[in-house]
């Protein structure tokens, strides 16, 4: 049976994918008017509904249609697993109810930022701290600042989460960093001279024209790091994984990167003199313009 549903005292009584509820016009439309519930029983449309019990059929999951009720009710958010978040805020789109889409999105980024997906310290913060002696950082969230030009040498980054952080022109000297998260970052510039970046991630990392000498980048991951013209001197790339790495111009002289995985990178004009590149990857790796002179390439695979 077709019918419009003029405002009445009467309940109305729908009937969400096998689940029974019932209702007042009022409830569906004052809250959110602009949303499909709203306009479904404006009593501007026909809508289909049974014969003999006048019930309206949504064909949706009629688990959280009672939360979308409470919620046109009363405004208020339950309490719910973050699992169950993502259900009810679908149904929420479906019915186009946007206060509600609103809401759950506010919660569940809230809930993000609570659960350290973001930087747990702010730049300001971090200034203050190295003011001080002995700073450690060690596995906070530091991902996505602003800590370019700031003297951070000594300070003990280890462990961190440090993804996409700008520490362009920063100094770091003798800072540790070892195993940390820190892809996509940019070290343009910046004196990493002595740093310890023992088995850290720094895949795709900007090292341009940085200062690394004697830096330990031992086991680190360097896939598709940009080091252009930057100091690698006598620096510790044992194991390191160097591949389709952009070292175009960059010194290594006197550097150790016995076992390193340098298959695919770019070592175009790069200073490899007495560089120890034994058991080194060197397949399909760019050495034009590169100068080997004294370099120890036993067992380098080429």
């Amino acid at each position: 049976m077709n019918s419009s549903f003029p405002r009445s005292p009467s309940p109305v009584l729908l009937n969400i994918g096998g689940k029974k509820y019932a209702t007042t016009i009022d409830t569906l439309t004052q809250r959110d008017p602009d949303s499909m519930l709203a306009a479904m029983f404006s009593g501007r449309h026909t809508i289909s509904c049974d014969s003999e019990t006048g019930t309206v059929f949504v064909d949706r999951d009629g688990k959280h249609f009672r939360h979308i009720l409470n919620w046109l009710r009363d405004g208020v958010l339950p309490m719910l697993k973050d699992s169950e978040y993502q259900e009810l805020l679908r149904e929420a789109e479906y019915y186009q109810l946007l206060g509600l889409v609103d809401h759950i999105n506010t919660y569940l980024n809230k809930k993000k930022d609570e659960d350290g997906s973001g930087p747990e310290l702010t730049r300001t913060e971090i200034i203050k701290c190295i003011q001080s002696e002995r700073v450690r950082f060690r596995g906070v969230n530091l991902s996505g600042l602003n800590l370019s030009k700031l003297d951070l040498s000594f300070v003990d980054f280890s462990f961190a989460c440090i993804q996409k952080t700008n520490f362009s022109n920063a100094n770091l000297q003798k800072a540790k960093l070892g195993d940390v998260q820190a892809e996509g970052s940019i070290f343009q510039e910046a004196n990493l001279r002595e740093c310890e970046f023992i088995g850290a991630n720094l895949r795709a990392v900007v090292l341009d024209k940085a200062n690394l000498q004697s830096a330990n980048l031992q086991d680190a991951d360097l896939i598709n790091c940009s080091f252009c013209e930057a100091d690698l001197r006598t620096a510790h790339l044992q194991g390191a994984k160097l591949t389709d790495a952009n070292l175009q111009g960059a010194n290594l002289e006197g550097a150790n990167l016995k076992g390193a995985k340098l298959n695919g990178a770019n070592l175009q004009g790069a200073n490899l003199q007495r560089a120890y590149l034994r058991d080194v990857d060197l397949r399909d790796t760019k050495l034009d313009g590169a100068k080997l002179g004294g370099a120890n390439l036993l067992g380098a695979i080429r």
